[in-house]
């Protein structure tokens, strides 16, 4: 064999080893940690959140678990994701683009950014498409466990009525006040003109509040006129003071707020520190509760393993002109409807309060007029067509209560019955995990 042939073999053999060696770390990065029922958990996923949690663990100054227990919790907690995403699949649960949008608009809001610059910040950090799936999630995790979790947990009517006549019940169930005050004051030794005058000025506030000026607008105008005077200037102060229970609110409101309306101004009041005006911004958990309802009716048509997205949208839009043309709704929601709570009633979801629907579909059935049939639409759930048969208010200030209490009872049930479900859909699964020394431990 020649030189030129060897050095032809040599070089092909080092192909062979760099090419089986390149090829041995893709398949690393892609390892199987886990096998969790039709789906795995990949060796790039433990590893991402790993160094999430090590990043946090270091930004917080937390000490980790060794190594392999910290590995295996992370394994756990993936797994036990995984069997909820599968779950949410299953039943239709799912998140478009436009509700993710809105979800990031908010965040952008909260940092006092533009919803583009939020999304270069992340471009620029190379998250953006990570952040969009893990909203995605976070809201598919939400719902799936809020549904599957409440219908476990049973508030009866004595634990309602013992709430309600507890003390701790009274306590939380009372009105909640948002209210805001502007301070004109009064020093110790100011003379009887110079109060006389501050009085006036907190009088000419209230009657510009009266007039129209905005609340803020009319003690930011009284800022500066109470400045331009240096010879006898004063601060003018206030602000909103948060939302607060009534035996929270400052001793001179205490009596007098309860008796206010929501938007109502009252003032000057005398206090040793000087003329306040206070106004009553909002209150929440009222004794009197006009609510809106909405009597409507629908049919679900969910997408799943045997009926794909286009499927569903083709049978909603055949149930849709079967209606039109005649067919009676409850029938045809009888024998088509997915969702099990109405289905029995041909679809008929009874009186709802507003806010007591799932967003994307109260947003389209507020939009529909009284008997008339909408067209097909996605929510979360699946694809609907949906009609309101009936609008109303209703006084609900007993049912309102004895809501706000069953909401308050369920909500200490709810993270104890939320492990007991994680614990059973673990348990009920079919789970094969590696082990470190074929999985790799990182």
């Amino acid at each position: 064999m020649n030189k030129a042939r060897l050095l032809k073999a040599g070089a092909l053999t080092l192909l062979t080893l760099l090419s089986s060696h390149l090829h041995a770390q893709r398949q690393v990065l892609d390892k199987v940690v886990a096998i969790v029922d039709e789906d795995v958990v990949l060796q790039s996923e433990l590893d991402s959140r790993l160094e999430e949690v090590r990043a946090n663990a270091a930004a917080a100054g937390q000490p980790l678990p060794p190594a392999n227990e910290l590995r295996n919790q992370i394994i756990e907690t993936l797994i036990v994701e995984n069997l909820q995403l599968q779950l949410a699949g299953r039943m239709g649960i799912r998140y478009d683009d436009d509700t993710i949008n809105n979800v990031m608009q908010s965040i952008a809001e909260q940092n006092n950014m533009s919803f583009d610059e939020y999304v270069s910040s992340l471009e620029a950090a190379g998250r953006y498409l990570s952040t969009r799936e893990q909203i995605r999630k976070e809201l598919t995790l939400r719902d799936l466990q809020r549904g599957m979790v409440n219908r476990r947990i049973n508030i009866t009517d004595q634990e309602i009525d013992n709430f309600l006549n507890s003390e701790m019940g009274r306590v939380s169930m009372a009105p909640d006040y948002l209210v805001d005050q502007t301070l004109i004051p009064v020093g110790e030794n100011d003379p009887a003109e110079l109060i006389a005058a501050k009085q006036q000025f907190a009088e000419q506030m209230l009657q510009a509040v009266n007039n129209g000026t905005a609340f803020d607008a009319a003690r930011l105008a009284a800022q500066r006129g109470a400045a331009a005077n240096p010879p006898t200037a004063f601060q003018v102060s206030g602000g909103e003071l948060g939302w607060r229970k009534a035996d929270g609110l400052p001793s001179l409101f205490v009596n007098l707020v309860p008796e206010m309306k929501a938007g109502e101004v009252r003032g000057p009041i005398r206090s040793p520190s000087g003329f306040h005006l206070v106004k009553l911004v909002n209150v929440r958990g009222a004794i009197n509760n006009l609510v809106k309802q909405t009597h409507a009716r629908h049919i679900l048509i969910t997408p799943n393993e045997i009926r794909t997205e286009e499927q569903a949208r083709t049978l909603i839009q055949n149930l849709h002109d079967r209606i039109e043309n005649g067919e009676d709704f409850a029938a045809v929601a009888r024998q088509n409807s997915d969702d099990a709570a109405s289905v029995v009633a041909g679809g008929d979801m009874g009186w709802a309060n507003e806010g007591g629907m799932p967003p994307d579909f109260e947003e389209v059935v507020n939009g529909l007029e009284v008997g008339k049939l909408s067209e097909p639409f996605r929510s979360t759930y699946g694809w609907h067509i949906a009609e309101v048969l009936e609008r109303r208010e209703q006084d609900l200030s007993r049912q309102f209560s004895r809501q706000q209490a069953e909401n308050t009872l369920r909500s200490r049930k709810f993270d104890v019955e939320l492990q007991n479900w994680l614990i059973e859909i673990r348990e009920q699964a079919y789970v094969k995990i590696s082990p470190p020394s074929v999985a790799g431990n990182p």
